[in-house]
């Protein structure tokens, strides 16, 4: 999916420089200074005041009345519909457009509705103008809706906030849900299996899983490949071995998992019997490792030589015999399709 939108950490020529708040301007027309947890509203008109409606478009005239209809629209659109008041009153007191839209920037309500760039200054990041910061949202909730995640589920500006302070970019997180989505929550019934045994996810916690930003996408990968993996294994018989995460930095695809564990449900059984008959074992772990890691050792023996001994031992004891078992190793790279 074509991701579009400005990102994070490349705002374009223009974007507005770190919230700060605004110096006190010179002259007899400077605002109350704005604490936290209000708003300057305008004083109510004294009662009789002629002309007086009590609705801001009719209260105000000319180049005022413009001024004020356009800030209020701007801010309607960022979600900050609630400032009309405070910008009715910076106009009442002979402020212009942009020096209203920079006192704005120091009200709780705006701190709150941009609240990314707080985190992005202190971890040194540009801040985002306005317009960058909701294409950027933009962008993260086309993702959500393309990958068919339920409304509601982070599509609010709250459930962006962590990612743009944290300068996620679109691309990043278009990885993250198709890791979710496309490759476990759409998975065979095996893989969410494996996700469970190996890694403890439930199916109603896959998603928040892999968009948990305290987890790192490639390590997400791998773990979502392992599921794969261990997928394999379960639908032929297998437990889900901690070797799958092993398997899958190697580069052991899903289609080479399957082929894999398809040959050792025709050979792990003959062969752990051949290896009783003879004192010793032959595990899953061996049996793997002689399938996809040709050639590797466990507890400083081949693998590969162990089988062949086995079954020359085998061949030996039942000479003529055709039903002794025939193992051969399947390397990952001899798996490809």
């Amino acid at each position: 999916m074509a991701v579009t939108g400005t990102t994070p950490g490349s705002p374009s020529k223009g974007a507005s420089a770190p919230i700060v708040s605004p110096p006190r301007l010179p002259g007899p027309f400077n605002p109350p200074p704005i604490t936290s947890g209000s708003s300057p509203t305008p004083p109510p008109a004294p009662p009789g005041t002629p002309g007086s409606t009590g609705d801001p478009i009719k209260d105000l005239t000319g180049a005022n009345r413009d001024a004020y209809a356009a800030l209020v629209d701007l801010f309607n659109s960022y979600g900050l519909g609630t400032l009309a008041p405070t910008i009715f009153n910076f106009i009442k007191q002979g402020y212009g457009a942009d020096t209203i839209t920079l006192l704005l920037q120091d009200t709780p309500e705006y701190k709150q509705r941009f609240a990314g760039n707080a985190a992005r200054l202190k971890a040194g990041l540009p801040v985002l103008s306005p317009a960058q910061y909701l294409a950027t949202e933009s962008s993260y909730r086309a993702i959500m809706q393309d990958a068919g995640l339920p409304k509601g589920f982070y599509d609010q500006p709250s459930d962006f906030t962590n990612w743009i302070g944290g300068d996620v970019s679109p691309t990043e997180l278009k990885g993250r849900v198709d890791l979710a989505v496309s490759d476990t929550t759409q998975a065979p019934d095996e893989v969410k299996q494996a996700l469970k045994e190996m890694y403890g996810i439930d199916q109603g916690a896959v998603t928040a899983y892999f968009l948990d930003r305290s987890r790192s996408l490639p390590t997400l990968q791998i773990q979502a490949q392992a599921a794969q993996i261990g997928g394999a294994a379960i639908e032929h018989g297998f437990t889900p071995a901690g070797l799958a995460e092993q398997f899958a930095r190697e580069g052991v695809t899903t289609s080479q998992a399957q082929a894999g564990y398809a040959q050792l449900a025709e050979t792990f059984h003959p062969m752990q019997a051949i290896a009783q008959r003879f004192g010793t074992d032959w595990t899953q772990g061996e049996a793997e490792q002689g399938v996809f890691e040709p050639g590797s050792k466990v507890g400083g023996v081949d693998v590969t030589q162990k089988a062949a001994k086995l079954q020359d031992q085998e061949k030996a004891l039942f000479s003529g015999n055709t039903a002794a078992v025939s193992y051969v190793g399947l390397s990952a790279g001899s798996q490809q399709q």
